[in-house]
């Protein structure tokens, strides 16, 4: 027990609040912080995603120019981006990730419905490892798939680090296909033409032809330009890759950690816009094409009545 302080938020903790205003209404939110400079904020009603995050006050994360966005303004049809706030991540999944598709006779929109799903319970304590908050998102239905994320964050407090550890749980009495993408969306200053980007891939697939044309420099951070289009990039990748973005400028960056046995594929968005300015590092169990391409491919991950998939990913802020 810290006798220096009457409450643990006076250094370190979590306080909720709700917003006000616009699309963002009445949006619940938690605001973290761990007493060494971390700040990061969860977007209750968003999946649990964390929507800021900052180090000692540098921005890391991109923030679309929608800006929250509560979940009942999503349209599936076509609106994704109108409510995509990107931030510092979104969850894509579970019943789709990537291009909209019919799978199985399923209509199933783009990246899928569950970051606009809003937590049905969540809570949060402080323990002797950190911070700890658990929340549970729903994706079920009658006659149809029935799915349950379980989502954990363990916030150090001796160190700038986040362990992200979610399970998926089949609660139904069918097989349900599972994939999720964890859409990592890097921002200025954070980003910036001096960022340096590492990603300890063996194989790099570019996904679109003006991707091809680019590919000697996937690694390169230009500058904003206007009307450039997206670069997106496959990375191949065994064990527990460290995947890193760097910024002399502000002296912080960031590493990303898995395990690709969890979840083998990763995806690098490239996109150097001018407000659309973002790097997205992005690990997942399936690529972007859509759901229905998996299942063709025999590469689409499925999931027993009563079976749970586990995912962990840590996070560590870096400051030099």
């Amino acid at each position: 027990m810290n006798q220096y302080i009457g409450h643990t938020n006076q250094v370190y903790g979590v306080e909720e609040m709700r917003l006000s205003g616009g699309k963002a209404d009445g949006m619940r939110m938690l605001y973290v912080r761990n007493g060494k400079g971390l700040e990061f904020w969860v977007s209750v009603d968003r999946c649990a995603d964390i929507s800021r995050a900052s180090l000692n006050g540098d921005n890391f994360a991109y923030f679309s120019p929608c800006g929250y966005v509560s979940p009942k303004y999503y349209d599936k049809n076509g609106g994704f981006l109108k409510s995509f706030t990107a931030g510092f991540f979104t969850t894509c999944g579970l019943n789709n990730v990537g291009a909209p598709c019919v799978d199985n006779g399923e209509e199933l929109p783009t990246h899928g419905n569950i970051s606009n799903v809003p937590c049905e319970n969540i809570g949060h304590w402080i323990a002797d490892d950190g911070i700890h908050i658990k929340a549970i998102v729903r994706d079920a239905a009658i006659f149809a798939d029935q799915r349950i994320l379980e989502r954990e964050y363990i916030v150090s407090l001796e160190k700038n680090e986040i362990q992200l550890i979610d399970k998926i749980h089949n609660i139904g009495q069918t097989d349900a296909p599972i994939e999720v993408l964890y859409h990592c969306n890097m921002g200025y200053p954070l980003l910036s033409e001096n960022a340096e980007i590492s990603i300890p891939s063996t194989e790099v697939e570019p996904v679109t032809e003006f991707a091809k044309e680019n590919i000697a420099n996937w690694r390169v951070v230009e500058k904003p330009q206007r009307g450039i289009d997206e670069m997106c990039y496959y990375h191949t990748m065994t064990g527990k890759p460290e995947i890193s973005i760097y910024n002399p400028d502000i002296n912080k960056g960031l590493a990303i950690s898995y395990d690709t046995t969890e979840l083998p594929y990763f995806l690098q968005w490239k996109l150097m816009g001018e407000r659309d300015y973002v790097m997205g590092l992005e690990p997942g169990n399936c690529r972007t094409d859509g759901r229905d391409v998996m299942r063709e491919k025999g590469i689409l991950e499925i999931l027993k009545p009563g079976e749970t998939k586990t995912h962990h990913i840590t996070f560590t802020f870096i400051e030099k």
